[in-house]
């Protein structure tokens, strides 16, 4: 009996929707991260990107706990002298939502080469409707 080592070709993806609607930012990210990474798929090979693409909506409805919507601070740097701009959560909640989730979800994914392919495997939209229809995606835990 040997074991298999998958070869990173001929690997089946599935699509997944994953909706935000009242879940807490970290579980929902903890949840996409692991279907990203692949590690739901029985060969999983932490070297090799097994993961499956997945679909979230709703991202403006989700939800933080505790004082986290008041003191959490997103910032970035333009890359000019005091050019640090920080942002609210909830400033950014309301401008741009998409944003917050794939920043919580990509941050648990590696840092590497192989983290940010995984990433390119996340959508995130505003709303119930998205345009990946004909993926034929499956509600995650239905």
């Amino acid at each position: 009996m040997s074991t298999t080592i998958p070869s990173g070709k001929n690997i089946e993806r599935k699509w997944y929707v994953l909706d935000a609607e009242g879940q807490t930012l970290g579980r929902l990210a903890s949840q996409a991260a692991s279907i990203l990474a692949g590690k739901l798929n029985p060969l999983y090979t932490p070297y090799i990107d097994m993961g499956d693409h997945v679909i979230v909506i709703n991202a403006e409805k989700i939800v933080v706990t505790g004082q986290k919507a008041q003191q959490k601070m997103y910032r970035r740097y333009t890359g000019f002298p005091g050019g640090l701009r920080e942002e609210g959560f909830t400033k950014l909640l309301a401008r741009r939502p998409e944003k917050i989730a794939e920043e919580a979800i990509k941050g648990m994914l590696p840092k590497s080469k192989l983290g940010r392919q995984m990433a390119t495997k996340l959508k995130v939209y505003k709303g119930t409707e998205h345009p990946h229809k004909a993926q034929q995606p499956v509600a995650y835990g239905a």
